[in-house]
């Protein structure tokens, strides 16, 4: 064993007092939040990181001092760092010192492996070195030149800060343990318990530092047997000795004499516990292997790796280093894959704590990841699978706090680091889940895409929250504003749709790229996720919204255009997708804002025409139908409103902020068209039609000739022709109310001018439409949706109803006293046509003035075909008041061609076709009235016959009154001869019909 601890000189053979190099900050101390707690494990007693590092370092140089019998021999010469070329400086080139030199110039090959830059890739001007700034610790040289460490061992004593006295007490102790453990192997050796026997205080400064160090090696022993064992302790009593042993020695000073009794019940208890096997079968004791202590040893050793004067780069003797730091894992029991545990989370920790900028940490973490990731797959130990699960956590903890949130983490400063998080977590879930999941390994592998799955994670949740924080932070901008009366120019949701709308242009092409390496459709699960997050917010809008307003439409539009350019990026994104991004756009439900916008313009059509229609009911109540004065066409005021109210609400719509105005007029058109055909209703409505002015047809039968027309005849004659007029009806020409002559002609014009209005409104909506943003070349080209179908049929058919209700009127009631009760009553040469045709001239005058010129002609000719009637209805309908002779025919034909002049008017009145047209009905009748009476017998019984064939042989049916006037039909041949005063007729009726002579 001597062989192990001699020339343990590691560059300096004298006992020092001078103090190692200041030590850097500490690691917890530059980003103490950012770091999370070791994996490694938290000791149950505690010791100080230079503890620790003194711990270590005596492992370290006990390890290699018993692996090669030689001294640490440094790869390193030493070389003067103000004059590296002197040939005065190093050694031979055949000499080992030479050869190690040599190595450490060169690139260190476990830099390379982990992409770490070396000395070799340093720019010329650079004066970093091998070791560079740690030959601060090996005193000074003459001259001002700082010399770099000669051997491993002075170098890692420097790198672990630890001063040349306490490294001399060290090895002089490891001398005295050499001496008497001859022939022993390290590993079975209890180092503490052997540095007990072998330091006194008088090796120490003062006895204050001797008693610190005594409390430190029992505290050792505390941790590695009792408190942190390799192998689990039972209820022996060498465990309750030790404690109560260390609990006393921790009070009391211990006596560490050799023969001393405390000191032999202290090794007999520590051997006791430290030589338990653990079923390795090897001759080690077990004190410093135990987990997490060995771990934290072994993490202080790795610490040393890196430069003391540069925390974010390692010392280019670090393939030496290593070398030598293996060589402790015979002592704390690590193996290669929890040495590539422990140097990935040493590499992730000063990635962190150093301020996260040294992307050379970063991508070496990940390589280490990558060996370790190859380790998880070889083993089952539980042991390890309980440290990887905890530092695979830390690490993926530590980057999904950034990662859940990256839009508060990274900005175009940093966004180049975002990357190397990203691969970095991704890895440790995919460690976590692939090889350390037993629900994952339950599973096919090929149902759980990891990277793809955390990313969409990410994605989601950091969107999430950037959306939440824009949400709030318009919220209270709108607030402030509000509380100071500032008018604000947007409602908050379009702002917000606007953020959104960045937000989103900022993810794709800022961070998508990065995410792309993991997902192909990164972009589309973001605008998915701002879709959902927006659409939330604008249904409980949409819900709150009860009428059309122009923030609403803001709002609406606003989220129109944001769902565009959403789908938009999502569709460029899904291109060589497999589904063409369907499964995407599935994820984003409609916003339906057009939809919505569409459907609060109808309801406020729906509310305008309702109101509308209000208005005529209100409005037709009140009116007289009076022309308007000074506007020519003599139409009611109420015609003008209408029309003024309609060109008001067209303006109205187009007014409306929406961009759909094309798409929704057809509903306003027809809106408009129902309340305009609804006005026409109410125009015309009360002022009867033909059939309200006709007398009621008198029963058939017989006048003589010894009939003296008496009164009775008259009152019974006129009874029914009372019993069909309306109470509303005059009697007067414009007066009695709203139904007069004059009135009806005012309601015909009314009608007549909406009617003629109608192509300029629709000119005006065309023009609307092409100031419209929204308006396409279809929409001025194609008519469908921008006429009025209902109104002009209204229009026309009203004016129709109310001409020839106008005209009967005329006729049938406000001239009957002339007509139905005065012609042709008694002698037929007293009461000819002269005095109707006279009234008729007046009522004439009146309406040709009042009526529109344009629908002037019509009305005259509708009372010219009510006149035919009336002289029509008068001779073949006219009850047993009325009797006639063939030689009463001529007075007929002459008033008849009375009646027809006055519509001529010597060529000023009706074209002469247009009479003839509409007095062919008389012109037929009238030759019955001359025709001899046994003709007209033979006639009307050859006609009977024709119609009802055979079974009008025994007896003639009674044909029925048709009301169509005509030579040819039976009825009429009857009624004729009814009235033909003269012996045969009255024969024949009796005869055949057994007709009264009175009613």
């Amino acid at each position: 064993m001597a062989h192990l601890f001699r020339e343990l000189s590691l560059g300096h053979s004298k006992r020092e007092t001078t103090p190692p190099p200041p030590p850097p900050p500490s690691m917890a101390s530059v980003i103490p939040s950012d770091l999370p707690p070791s994996p490694l494990g938290q000791l149950a007693v505690q010791f100080s990181e230079s503890d620790l590092r003194l711990i270590a370092y005596e492992i370290f140089v006990a390890a290699c001092r018993s692996a090669t019998g030689k001294p640490l021999s440094s790869a390193v010469s030493s070389v003067s760092v103000a004059n590296p070329d002197s040939p005065s400086n190093g050694a031979s080139p055949a000499s080992p010192a030479a050869q190690r030199s040599l190595t450490a110039a060169a690139a260190s090959k476990m830099k390379k492996a982990l992409g770490m830059k070396s000395l070799s890739s340093l720019s010329p001007g650079s004066t970093k070195s091998p070791g560079s700034g740690s030959g601060s610790g090996s005193g000074s040289g003459s001259g001002g030149k700082s010399k770099r460490p000669t051997t491993v061992g002075e170098l890692m004593r420097i790198q672990m800060r630890v001063s040349e006295s306490v490294d001399s007490r060290v090895r002089r102790a490891f001398l005295r343990i050499a001496a008497s453990q001859v022939g022993r192997k390290i590993e079975s050796v209890v180092l503490p318990l052997e540095l007990l026997q072998q330091l006194k205080s008088s090796d120490f400064t003062d006895q204050q530092e001797y008693d610190a160090w005594l409390k430190r090696s029992l505290k050792v022993l505390e941790a590695g047997l009792l408190l942190h064992p390799r192998v689990p302790l039972d209820k022996t009593s060498s465990s309750q000795r030790l404690r109560q042993i260390i609990h006393v020695a921790l009070d009391r000073p211990l006596e560490t004499g050799r023969n001393n009794e405390q000191m032999q019940s202290l090794r007999s208890a520590v051997m006791s516990l430290a030589t338990r096997s653990d079923g390795s079968f090897s001759d080690s004791c077990h004190w410093a292997d135990g987990s997490p202590f060995n771990l934290r040893l072994y993490e202080m050793l790795l610490e040393a790796c890196f430069d003391s004067n540069d925390a974010t780069s390692m010392v280019e003797e670090v393939d030496d280093l290593m070398e030598h730091i293996k060589k402790t894992w015979v002592i704390l029991g690590i193996n290669q894959m929890l040495h590539n545990l422990c140097f990935t989370w040493l590499l992730f920790s000063r990635y962190v704590v150093t301020g996260q900028v040294e992307m050379d940490l970063l991508y070496a973490c990940e390589s280490q990841l990558a060996e370790v990731a190859k380790d998880a797959k070889t083993t089952k130990d539980p042991e390890y699978s309980q440290v990887l699960s905890a530092t695979l956590s830390a690490i993926l903890g530590w980057a999904e706090k950034r990662l859940l949130a990256y839009h508060d983490t990274f900005d175009r400063s940093n966004v180049g680091t975002m990357e190397g998080i990203v691969s970095l977590g991704v890895s440790a879930a995919r460690i976590l889940v692939e090889d350390i999941s037993n629900e994952y390994r339950r599973r096919r592998k090929g149902e759980v895409d990891v990277a793809r799955t955390r990313i969409e994670t990410y994605i989601r949740s950091s969107l999430r929250t950037a959306f939440a924080q824009a949400s709030r932070m318009e919220k209270a901008d709108s607030s402030r504003r509000a509380s100071r009366n500032q008018k604000n120019p947007l409602p908050v949701l379009a702002i917000l749709a606007k953020d959104i709308g960045e937000l989103a242009v900022q993810e794709k092409r800022m961070f998508s790229p990065i995410w792309k390496r993991w997902h192909p459709f990164a972009a589309g699960v973001a605008v998915a996720t701002l879709h959902v997050c927006y659409g939330n917010e604008i249904k409980q809008f949409i819900s709150g919204i009860s009428e059309l307003t122009p923030d609403a439409v803001q709002v609406l539009r606003a989220a129109d255009k944001l769902e565009k350019d959403l789908v938009q990026i999502a569709v460029e994104d899904s291109v060589d997708s497999d589904d063409g991004g369907k499964a995407i756009i599935r994820e984003m439900p409609p916003f339906e804002a057009e939809t919505v916008i569409a459907n609060l313009v109808k309801d406020w059509i729906k509310s305008r025409i309702d109101r509308l229609k209000e208005w005529v009911d209100r409005n037709l109540q009140q009116e007289v139908w009076n022309p308007v004065e000074n506007q020519g066409g003599g139409y009611a005021l109420s015609a003008a409103e209408v029309l003024r109210i309609t060109d008001e609400t067209l303006e109205a719509f187009f007014q409306l902020p929406i961009p759909m105005h094309p798409a929704v007029l057809p509903d306003l058109i027809i809106g408009l068209d129902k309340y305009l055909q609804y006005y026409v209703s109410k125009a015309k409505s009360g002022c009867g039609s033909r059939t309200t002015y006709m007398p009621t047809m008198p029963a058939l039968t017989r006048c003589t000739t010894e009939s003296k027309f008496q009164g009775v005849w008259k009152k019974k004659e006129k009874s029914p022709p009372s019993q069909k007029k309306n109470s509303q009806v005059t009697t007067s020409n414009g007066e009695g109310g709203s139904f007069g002559v004059t009135q009806i002609c005012v309601r015909i014009n009314s009608l007549h001018k909406i009617r003629s209005e109608l192509d300029n409104v629709e000119k005006r909506v065309i023009t609307h439409l092409r100031n419209c943003e929204s308006a396409h070349t279809d929409d001025f080209s194609n008519g469908l949706g921008k006429k009025f179908e209902l109104t002009p049929a209204a229009c026309i058919e009203g004016v129709q109803q109310l001409s020839e209700s106008l005209a009967y009127k005329v006729v049938f009631h406000d001239l009957s006293h002339a007509l139905w009760d005065g012609l042709y009553i008694g002698d037929l040469s007293s009461s000819r046509i002269e005095p109707f045709l006279k009234e008729l001239e007046q009522n004439l005058t009146v309406i040709a003035e009042t009526v529109h010129e344009r629908v002037r002609t019509r009305i005259i000719t509708d009372i010219m075909r009510a006149s035919f009637d009336g002289f029509l209805l008068v001779l073949l309908a006219g009850g047993p008041s009325r009797a006639f002779t063939i030689q009463d025919s001529q007075i007929m034909e002459q008033d008849f061609k009375s009646i027809k002049d006055l519509f001529w008017a010597n060529g000023d009145g009706l074209a002469m076709d247009l009479i003839d047209k509409f007095s062919t009905t008389v012109r037929g009748v009238l030759p019955l009235f001359s025709t001899d009476t046994d003709s007209l017998i033979e006639r009307f019984k050859g006609m009977t016959l024709e119609a009802y064939g055979s079974s009008a042989k025994s007896r003639l049916p009674l044909p029925p009154t048709s009301g169509q006037w005509s030579g040819m039909e039976p009825n009429t041949l009857l009624r004729v001869l009814c009235y033909r005063n003269d012996e045969s007729a009255t024969r024949f009726l009796k005869k055949t019909y057994n007709l009264p002579k009175k009613l």
